[in-house]
């Protein structure tokens, strides 16, 4: 299967990027515990948590769907069109830039601690939040033109090794406080540069796609149609942890906010290599579904659906065995974190039998469909902490998110199932290859 091979072998170096980088980013994450207190590292992982979520509504969603339909323009040869998204995609950032930074003081301001500790640092997060934001559409979109690493290794290795410059430079020639917030200013500077550079590659790369398109229709609709459930689609799976972290400052104190964000950190990282495994595959399945090759479509998503459920599993195994020894790198007091740490990722695996039902149901052109399951999860999320951490601490913020999680990817997965009539679930894999004709004719 040539697919598998691409996709081991592609994932892989892209995931050991990632780990490169993610091990950078525990450095400082470490260093900022070891060095000025864990109450600051809790700070600084709130407030980038609110950058996540702020860089994630910048671009209106549309670095949601970059990678579908620079993949679809690619595939198309439609280059005319590929640069009127790519344009779109980058006015939004600048528009939404410009009105966070004049709201954020005033809205932050109704807020008691939260509130003081994102006042003092706006400008920063303003400045991180569109220079991340420029990252991830530049990044979706040279996935869809098939660049995967120019779009990955910008976030899993260049991000970090600015973070880690910027640490040394604010520990060296500052105090505890004072270092914190230079940190800030520091790597958002570092960011927007790298941001802008990989900028500069996108536009290189749309420029070589062919033109071979004559009679368009307009597109924009389209866009917003599939832009706005992505982004709540993406807000409940890879920014999930960042909204829940921003919740948990209401019941865990700063020192317990940093153990779960540290475990939640890790949770992410492993996330990642599941989807690497799926963004590979987009831009074949565009030429599969622009060459009318519906078989070869599917067969993709199930082998990319196998080889998720499996990588989630072995992971899980290696986050029970290596999981205290990691998180003792940021105090003995963190190892407290590993059951936690092993019950979330638990949640990863759940999620990968499930299977990929956005991207199904998105392939389908029901994006919306995904809609009330995001609710669903998030409503389960807010409910399950209310109820589980005042009482639990850390272990039932950790048990509230598995629960949300599974409720979330089975709501789904059975969403994905009736409308189009597909089961992409690790245990109908042998009846899936067998149904494929029907699940043809049943579109």
């Amino acid at each position: 299967m040539k697919i598998l091979q691409d996709i081991l072998s592609q994932s892989s170096l892209i995931f050991a990027t990632r780990i490169v980088g993610a091990g950078l980013v525990f450095l400082v994450q470490a260093a900022i515990a070891r060095f000025w207190g864990a109450t600051l590292l809790g700070n600084y992982m709130l407030i980038m948590a609110v950058v996540n979520l702020l860089m994630l509504i910048m671009p209106l969603g549309f670095q949601t769907v970059g990678s579908y339909f620079a993949s679809d323009y690619r595939a198309k040869k439609d280059a005319k069109m590929l640069k009127k998204f790519i344009f779109h995609s980058y006015s939004h950032i600048v528009l939404m830039a410009i009105i966070v930074a004049i709201i954020i003081v005033p809205l932050a301001s109704q807020f008691d601690e939260i509130g003081q500790k994102i006042t003092e640092a706006w400008l920063p997060i303003v400045i991180l939040s569109s220079s991340i934001a420029i990252m991830y559409v530049n990044g979706s979109i040279l996935i869809g033109l098939k660049r995967p690493f120019a779009a990955y290794f910008t976030d899993s290795l260049f991000r970090p090794m600015s973070l880690v410059a910027a640490f040394i430079i604010a520990a060296l020639f500052f105090s505890e406080h004072e270092g914190y917030m230079n940190l800030l200013y520091i790597i958002s500077f570092l960011y927007m540069f790298i941001a802008l550079l990989q900028f500069f590659t996108v536009v290189k790369t749309a420029h070589n796609i062919e033109d071979l398109v004559e009679e368009r229709e307009k597109e924009s609709k389209r866009w917003w149609r599939f832009a706005f459930p992505w982004t709540l689609i993406v807000l409940a799976s890879d920014f999930f942890f960042d909204v829940d972290l921003i919740i948990l400052s209401a019941f865990l104190d700063p020192h317990q906010l940093a153990i779960f964000g540290v475990s939640s950190r890790i949770f992410i990282l492993i996330a990642f290599a599941i989807s690497a495994v799926y963004a590979i595959i987009v831009p074949d399945m565009f030429e599969k579904e622009a060459n009318n090759d519906r078989d070869g479509f599917l067969q993709k998503i199930s082998e990319a659906n196998l080889i998720a459920s499996v990588l989630s599993l072995f992971l899980l195994l290696m986050v029970a065995i290596m999981g205290r020894f990691i998180l003792a790198i940021f105090g003995e007091d963190f190892t407290i974190g590993l059951w936690p740490l092993v019950i979330l990722c638990s949640g990863l695996l759940i999620r990968s039998i499930f299977g990929p039902a956005s991207l199904v149901l998105s392939i389908y052109d029901r994006p919306y469909a995904s809609l009330p399951s995001v609710f669903i999860g998030f409503f389960s999320l807010i409910s399950l902490n209310y109820l589980l951490v005042p009482n639990y601490g850390i272990m039932g913020a950790a048990i509230a998110a598995l629960l949300a999680i599974t409720i979330w990817s089975a709501s789904q997965w059975f969403v994905a199932l009736k409308l189009a009539k597909i089961n992409i679930s690790l245990f109908s894999i042998a009846k899936y290859y067998s149904l494929k004709p029907k699940a043809l004719d049943g579109k």
